[in-house]
């Protein structure tokens, strides 16, 4: 096995990588050998299958001596889903006794190594892409990439966490209830769901042919737009194939003046996750914030037709793809496939053809109500769950997560998944943009907008972008989550990195006057403790527009955390004291406002 190689800061992003291949930072040829390493030692169970040495030889003397700059994805690593070929490793689709060597790679799959990119391997997937958890396969489930514990998200689970982990810089996912969204949403990743018909299906494995969509998995919006440019192509031996419908009127470059539905309060789920809830109440103040309208939007129809997708006859077109090898090969399927794909043979045409009707009519209420709009915005899904929750209850909380997803492609619609902060336990959230088919480049231009504004970090990597320059800022009072004043930190795009402590030198007061009342922290070796604080990442340039809002005795200073580490944050000069009650020994503004 090759050894890995380490680098000293290796580029997150393709266009990070490109320039490091250009400048002679990296060379090709050991970097993509460590990444080989890197995913050969892999612990996640995203892989089902990785290429040999030789076979990455072959691929370095396709691009040996070509020019880099003209090659949009020269010597890029990407993962493929193992639902799409690859010539020279088996398709399984997550079932072991389906295996085939294909002849060719699927045709999205050629576009992508004509322009320079490198396939490492195969990943893994719900079988026979049937799933929104990550966790049905014989390979074992796929874990979060930032808790091992929790559900990776599918079908499209090892595209997604491989990308998360940077072991490699994109990966081809499909989607058809949301498996190009839900992972995305769960590892910190931009996820395109593209209009249907514009990236060919041409070798891939089908789920329901008249709605499968070959997607792309990213760390950045940006890295999408390169990708969609190279894989939106017209393939004439895809029967299901569109050309991409370019629009007159100029596209949207940022929120500005953009009208924005939000589901209204009664049709929103979160199944329990207040995190999740909160998040998301956060991301419309934040749309908001950017300059657009938001209005509120009635999903009815567009729920009723999700409805349709596994209560329907479209599971028929799940056992149409496979009908030969599950009528004979039935026990090789797992359990929870049996039962979805099995339950088609019931099914007549009377109900596939009442269900299309049904749909038509579901269509052209959705399409009336999304005249009214620009975009409308979701959560990506309501909630997460752990892999044990999903194995005890596997239809029901994947049915959950499918909420937000499933009616997309049914009724046609282009979509972007995009990352929008973390839960308390650290768990990313996501949520969608999306809008009538074809206006897939204005939704990824939405997407840069917004990974400008949001400052994230890339992937699993707790690294953010380049391009970032974000400090991290200590609050301490009503600036925390959920209190009174913490929509200014979301207007000036500041985003909850984690709840901790400062060391054990500091004194909490309840300042005189208000309301409101206001806290003052203050530094004392002789009596403190530690006291609850949050730490937010803040744009730096956004710092001065704060500071204007902070009154007097209060201010920005120094902060000494439980860790040792120093950041800036919320202090009160000692004048500010006269007067002042101490309530250091409730331990936190957010608890001596629960204990007053």
């Amino acid at each position: 096995m090759t050894e890995s190689v380490q680098f000293e800061s290796e580029p997150l992003t393709i266009r990070e990588l490109r320039e490091a291949y250009r400048t002679g930072a990296l060379s090709v040829e050991p970097f993509l050998r460590s990444k080989l390493a890197q995913i050969r030692s892999d612990q996640s169970n995203a892989w089902i299958s990785v290429i040999s040495d030789e076979q990455l030889d072959a691929y370095l003397s396709d691009i040996n001596g070509r020019d880099c700059e003209q090659l949009p994805l020269f010597g890029v690593p990407f993962a493929i889903k193992d639902n799409i070929d690859l010539a020279g490793l088996d398709t399984t689709a997550g079932c072991n006794a389906y295996r085939y060597q294909p002849s060719e790679s699927a045709y999205v799959v050629k576009l992508l190594i004509k322009a320079g990119a490198i396939p490492l391997g195969k990943t893994s997937l719900d079988q026979f892409a049937t799933g929104l958890v990550g966790t049905r396969s014989p390979w074992g489930p796929v874990n979060n990439s930032f808790d091992p514990n929790y559900i990776s998200g599918g079908s499209s689970s090892g595209s997604a966490v491989s990308v998360a982990n940077n072991q490699v810089y994109f990966s081809l996912g499909t989607d058809t209830a949301g498996s190009g969204r839900v992972p995305a949403a769960f590892n910190n990743l931009y996820g395109l769901k593209p209009s249907k018909g514009l990236l060919s299906c041409t070798g891939v494995v089908p789920a329901c042919r008249t709605l499968d969509c070959v997607t792309f998995f990213a760390k950045s919006a940006e890295d999408l737009n390169t990708l969609y440019r190279i894989g939106e192509s017209y393939d004439d031996k895809d029967c299901f194939a569109r050309y991409a419908i370019k629009s007159d009127e100029e596209g949207y470059a940022n929120f500005s003046g953009l009208r924005v539905g939000v589901p209204i309060d009664e049709q929103l789920k979160f199944f329990g996750n207040d995190d999740y809830r909160k998040l998301y109440a956060q991301s419309v103040a934040r749309i908001e914030s950017l300059g657009a309208e938001v209005i509120p939007f009635d999903m009815s129809p567009f729920l009723d037709a999700a409805n349709l997708l596994y209560q329907g006859p479209w599971v028929a077109e799940r056992y149409a793809a496979i009908e030969s090898f599950f009528d004979s090969n039935k026990d090789e399927c797992l359990e929870v496939i049996q039962t979805i794909v099995g339950g088609a043979k019931d099914l007549s045409a009377v109900d596939v053809y009442k269900a299309m009707y049904k749909l038509q009519e579901l269509k052209a209420q959705s399409d009336l109500l999304m005249e009214s709009v620009d975009v409308v915005l979701t959560p990506t899904a309501g909630t997460i769950y752990t892999i044990d929750e999903v194995n005890s209850d596997p239809i029901t909380l994947n049915t959950n997560l499918g909420y937000y997803t499933n009616f997309m492609n049914l009724l046609d619609y282009s979509a972007i998944a995009v990352p929008a902060g973390f839960s308390e336990a650290g768990l990313p959230f996501g949520i969608t943009l999306f809008a009538q088919a074809f206006q897939d480049q204005d939704l990824i231009a939405l997407a840069i907008e917004w990974q400008r504004v949001m400052n994230l970090p890339l992937g699993a990597t707790k690294i953010e972008s380049e391009s970032s320059d974000s400090v991290d800022l200590l609050v301490c009072g009503a600036h925390m989550k959920d209190l009174a004043l913490n929509y200014q930190l979301i207007e000036l795009g500041a985003n909850f990195k984690k709840r901790t402590t400062t060391s054990e030198n500091y004194s909490l007061y309840c300042l005189a006057g208000g309301p409101p009342l206001r806290p003052g922290l203050v530094r004392d070796k002789n009596i403190g403790q530690e006291i609850e604080v949050e730490i937010w990442r803040i744009p730096k340039k956004q710092l001065g527009s704060l500071l204007v809002q902070i009154p007097h005795p209060l201010g920005l200073g120094s902060v000494e955390l439980k860790s040792g580490e120093w950041v800036k944050g919320f202090i009160c000069e000692g004048i500010g004291l006269e007067g002042a009650k101490n309530i250091t020994e409730t331990g936190g503004w957010r608890h001596f406002l629960t204990q007053s």
